[in-house]
């Protein structure tokens, strides 16, 4: 996850986009979805505790004395004492750790982890997490409809986003003319001087919008053998650089790209910590890919009540305007952009954290979920194309 040191105030100033929440209320919360797996007693109403696990730089903190302001209040508002770490920094490396200790029905000292879309569709799969009683999570209803219906957890029986952010190009206006479209990213003047994202669902999920694929619809092994052809082809004649993960700021940053496909938050953690706007992110006009992590509790965690209270209190507006202004990811819960309005006045406004519903809708896809062959097979072509 990039680092978050400042607040988003210093990135889009002059930025434009239409009010984000729609008339329509959010739709009420299931109650539960159920699990093979037997859960453990829940034992939250004596043991007054809860471990949050995430990413770095995902929770508004105090930059003098390092606390995290939302969840003091939380503990505050609760009695219920909460721990926070920053320990996860891959999804694979970070559930291959837990993954033993879960299926041996051993408790990992966490109760609400983040991972990312296509980890939470594995680990659901493989019944290491436990359902959500929704029912008891009133705030669960501000979830923006447009990530409550989730391809890989329908109705977010198990999951619930923490953050969303987009995948598109991003590019040094300084030094490139403007960029549109991914063919942009093949012009002449770029050869040599393009990145892309090691996670494939990003990458060729971008390129295959470009080809008039939907990526969050059926498509064959073609089509994905198409998009991969075109990275494969690039690689080949040096246009791409190199195909990285996180680590593909340090090319932006230092000349040796000028643009690629990228993650927005990375951009907009450019302009905060440069202080200077010539970085550009934009959504292709073919689309790009709209993306989330998101909170599960562990199949093991005996305070899943704790668990589900903590991260009920997130989605209350004027806490999530809160994370949203030092985060400066998509901010998923209805409200918060009026709640913005006491909070940071100038972000109300912010496209990167309150897109409209309509752009989310035309010009965005969420990946749909894969089935394990599919996992296995479309990984594997990704990985003999660029050796990771």
């Amino acid at each position: 996850m990039p680092d978050r040191t400042l607040s988003r105030r210093s990135l889009l100033g002059s930025a434009t986009a239409a009010a984000f929440l729609s008339a329509c209320a959010p739709p009420e919360p299931p109650a539960a979805a159920r699990t093979a797996r037997p859960l453990p007693a829940d034992r939250s109403a004596t043991d007054r505790r809860v471990a949050f696990a995430s990413w770095t730089q995902y929770l508004d903190q105090d930059e003098r004395t390092k606390r995290f302001p939302t969840l003091d209040a939380f503990v505050r508002a609760t009695g219920i004492q909460a721990s926070y770490s920053e320990e996860i920094d891959d999804n694979d490396l970070y559930v291959n750790k837990i993954a033993p200790q879960l299926r041996a029905g051993q408790d990992i000292g966490r109760d609400l982890v983040v991972l990312s879309d296509w980890m939470v569709n594995r680990v659901i799969d493989q019944e290491l997490v436990q359902p959500l009683e929704l029912i008891r999570m009133p705030h669960a209803g501000n979830v923006l409809p447009e990530l409550m219906d989730a391809p890989f957890d329908p109705g977010r029986l198990h999951s619930l986003p923490w953050q969303s952010g987009l995948t598109g190009i991003g590019y040094d206006a300084s030094r490139v003319t403007e960029i549109r479209s991914v063919e942009d990213l093949w012009r002449a003047d770029l050869k040599g001087r393009v990145v892309g994202l090691s996670e494939w669902r990003d990458t060729l999920g971008v390129i295959l919008r470009s080809q008039g694929v939907d990526p969050a619809r059926p498509f064959t092994r073609d089509q994905l053998a198409d998009a991969v052809e075109v990275v494969d082809r690039h690689l080949r004649d040096g246009h791409i650089r190199r195909i990285r993960g996180n680590s593909y700021v340090q090319d932006l940053q230092s000349g040796n790209a000028l643009a690629g496909l990228v993650w927005s938050g990375d951009i907009a953690t450019l302009r905060a910590e440069t202080g200077n706007d010539r970085w550009t992110f934009v959504v292709p006009e073919s689309g790009g890919m709209l993306w989330s992590d998101n909170a599960v509790v562990p199949i093991t965690s005996p305070r899943r009540r704790n668990a589900q209270r903590l991260l009920d209190w997130y989605y209350q507006p004027e806490i999530a305007a809160r994370v949203a202004a030092w985060v400066g990811y998509i901010c998923p819960v209805a409200g918060a952009q009026k709640a913005m309005e006491k909070v940071d006045p100038e972000l109300v406004e912010d496209p990167l954290i309150f897109p409209t519903a309509d752009f989310l809708a035309r010009r965005t896809s969420v990946f749909r979920a894969l089935d394990a062959r599919e996992e296995q097979e479309y990984a594997a072509m990704w990985t003999t194309v660029v050796g990771q």
